[in-house]
């Protein structure tokens, strides 16, 4: 997801201050919002000014579990907020960088001792050290207190440990996150290695044996063809995340239900070990069920996710009837152990949807957890939760044969999975983890030259006061599963860990404002987890991002983002030696049509079409030739391209030119190496464009499958292009 955008001009006076209608002038009311990192002003696109209105900042606060509706009230919770700290002995969650010496607060009565340790997590403990700082006494609630400060001691290794205080009678404990210091990147990309890989969406890549769509077997074909025919190292693909249990299924893979657990849309059904010990008459059954969608799969029209799984869960609902072994029953309760109330609460959410329907139709007390209502039906729908938990653990199972086959054909890196900025707002993950997101808010961007009311995506955002109050437990399971079967990650809007846009509910886009997050210990979890599973973290940073984002992020071994058609220098293409080394670079991202369509011009007559322009078509046109020629411009002056190329040497010269870069990932988007021109998705559209529906096919639009992939000229032509000069090879 990103915004393309470029800095506001230089000419523009950044010293005009942009008003906004307000309800009234109260200082008290913007010292609490920042104090709780609600931007009470901020500089628009345009390089403006923005006070944030008044009633924009009550509403932001309350979505944080803040009210400031009156005076008083701002009152008691700026003081509140200022106090608050000194209440806790220690603060509840400390992230600290591995060798930083991090310190924090540990408040006692003025003039008492106190004793810290560390618990660790592997076992035993260490003392923490004080350090000699003077910090004034406060007195809270008639108590006169204390603050002392205390280091991490270095030698703490990497991981999640328990802080440990205790002064007189008084004893507290915190959550430890030690993170590195610099995320290292996987052994086979150190020491100057490079590595390039297919870009792919799952759900377009079908085979003869898919359901309609492209599934978990089809992930590990495809990895293991791409590493065996053609040398790649790594697979991305669309976030996994799931969907709704039963039809109508969102289309978006980035609006998913939870962005903890995977969409069992993709399970093999027949890869299910039990499916190979069904009778006759269940096999007959399961036969059947793909019998209805078999010809969905050579469809060039949209795929039908909702007739698939549709087919595809009857199925499996046969298979998960049959009786496990010993040993795989005993599996399926060692993965229901380790992934704990979450998965728990996931499948009861999936049965809940089951038993009432959609979340519009629920009585009021289904959607309180703790209800007594909650309860009876987690006992009275057991047999549903159980069935929605085994589905979790044979989409693990595949997960991890998918990754397995990626790495013993020779990828370095094997599949990198996506990870989406929200979820849906009427999801599990809004059901289930109530307490630390946001409430009555969306997450969405602020006005700029493309879309001028700015955008509200509705998906409800991490609430950044109660993430650390849980020891950031959702945030760090959801990672853990999401790498567990990856050698990479790729964050999606990865600014959103530094502040995310918040649109009051009820207001348009423009009138919303930034929440700014504790990026330390956000980003640090991530490497932290990310270095425990030995993967690549890439993070989307497109749009306009302050320079220090980028250097912070890769100061903390994180990858960036580049992509050709974005990478400009003083309105030129950047040069190829110019490009960052620790970024993934490409032609082409999802968000725009295939490389073919691009240099055609197709995507302003598709814009155009559906109504999206906000300026003169022939301005737009004449622009996007300018882009173009410029572009060619350079593959020429480089060597790459030659006079009146066909269409596929000019898309090989572009991967040429992106293979050029020192940039540590080279991704080549499977729809240019099947010449593919439909987009995957426009921005801006919803029901306008069959968005995330597009099956993969050919420059006609006839559907290319799995099975016939690699006998494309085409694709084993541009590949080699690639492969060789990522690693040095001739083509």
């Amino acid at each position: 997801m990103f915004v393309r955008a470029t800095p506001a001009p230089l000419w523009q006076d950044r010293s005009v201050e942009r008003k906004r209608p307000r309800t009234g002038d109260d200082g008290a009311l913007r010292e609490l919002a920042e104090a709780y990192g609600v931007a009470a002003e901020y500089w628009d696109f345009f390089g403006a000014r923005v006070q944030v209105e008044e009633d924009t900042l009550v509403a932001v606060l309350e979505s944080l579990g803040v009210p400031a509706s009156t005076p008083d009230l701002v009152r008691i919770h700026l003081a509140h907020r200022l106090d608050a700290p000194w209440r806790r002995m220690l603060p509840p969650t400390v992230v600290a960088r591995a060798g930083a010496g991090t310190t924090f607060p540990v408040h006692v009565e003025h003039g008492d001792p106190v004793d810290v340790w560390i618990e660790l997590e592997g076992g035993g403990t260490v003392a923490a050290h004080q350090v000699d700082r003077v910090v004034e006494p406060r007195t809270v609630d008639g108590r006169l207190l204390g603050e002392a400060t205390f280091a991490v001691p270095d030698d703490v290794g990497l991981g999640w440990h328990t802080l440990h205080a205790s002064s007189g009678n008084r004893t507290s404990h915190a959550v430890l996150a030690v993170t590195p210091a610099h995320l290292r990147l996987p052994r086979a990309l150190r020491k100057g290695a490079r590595a390039w890989g297919l870009m792919a969406q799952l759900y377009s890549v079908r085979s003869r044996q898919s359901w309609g769509v492209g599934d978990l077997t089809d992930l590990g074909d495809l990895a293991w063809l791409a590493a065996r025919r053609s040398g790649a190292d790594f697979l991305l693909v669309n976030p996994l995340h799931a969907a709704e249990p039963r039809a109508p299924l969102t289309p978006s893979p980035y609006l998913p239900t939870t962005r903890r657990f995977v969409s069992p849309l993709y399970v093999r059904v027949e890869d299910v070990r039990e499916t190979a010990y069904l009778s006759a008459a269940d096999r007959s059954l399961v036969e059947w069920a793909f019998d209805t969608v078999r010809d969905l799969d050579t469809d060039p029209g949209p795929i039908d996710r909702d007739a698939a799984w549709t087919a595809k869960r009857s199925a499996l609902e046969v298979v998960f009837a049959h009786p496990r072994s010993t040993a795989r029953q005993a599996a399926l309760d060692a993965f229901r152990e380790r992934e704990g109330q979450g998965l728990e609460d996931f499948a009861l959410w999936c049965a809940l949807v089951d038993h009432f329907g959609g979340t519009r139709d629920w009585p009021d007390e289904a959607f309180d957890l703790t209800s007594p209502l909650v309860a009876e039906l987690r006992t009275e729908l057991a047999d549903g939760v159980d069935f929605h938990v085994w589905l979790q653990w044979v989409a693990d199972e595949q997960l991890e044969r998918a990754q397995r086959a990626a790495l013993d054909a020779g990828m370095s890196v094997g599949i990198v999975h996506d990870l989406a900025v929200g979820v849906h707002p009427e999801g599990a993950d809004r059901w289930a983890q109530r307490q630390v997101l946001a409430n009555g808010v969306g997450v969405g961007a602020p006005p700029d030259m493309y879309n001028q009311q700015g955008q509200n995506w509705s998906q409800p955002p991490w609430n950044p006061v109660e993430l650390p109050r849980v020891g950031y437990a959702p945030y760090r399971d959801m990672l853990r599963t999401v790498l567990r079967h990856a050698g990479g990650i790729r964050i999606d809007h990865i600014l959103g860990l530094f502040r995310l846009w918040f649109v009051p509910d009820g207001m348009t886009p423009d009138r919303g404002t930034y929440v700014r997050f504790d990026h330390e210990a956000l980003v640090g979890i991530l490497c932290l987890e990310a270095e425990r599973a030995g993967a690549v973290v890439i993070g989307e940073d497109l749009g306009t991002v302050e320079p220090w984002i980028r250097d912070y992020l890769a100061d903390r071994g994180v990858l960036g983002t580049s992509i050709l058609w974005f990478e400009q220098r003083d309105g030129a293409p950047l040069p190829p030696e110019a490009y960052r080394r620790l970024a993934l670079t490409t032609v082409t991202t999802h968000d725009l049509p295939p490389t073919p369509a691009y240099l055609a011009g197709e995507h302003v007559e598709l814009r155009e079409r559906l109504g999206l322009l906000t300026e003169d078509p022939e301005v737009v046109r004449r622009d996007a030739r300018r882009e173009r020629e410029a572009v060619l411009r350079a593959l020429r002056d480089r060597g790459l391209l030659g006079e009146d190329a066909s269409e596929r040497e000019v898309v090989e010269a572009l991967h040429a030119f992106v293979a050029a870069t020192p940039s540590l990932l080279v991704g080549v988007s499977l729809a240019d190496a099947t010449g593919e021109r439909r987009a995957q998705n426009q921005p801006g559209t919803d029901q306008e464009y069959p968005n995330w529906k597009v099956p993969l096919g050919d420059g006609t639009g006839e559907p290319v499958l799995l099975d016939d992939l690699f006998g494309s000229v085409r694709l084993q032509s541009l590949l080699a292009v690639v492969d060789g000069a990522v690693h040095h090879r001739a083509p």
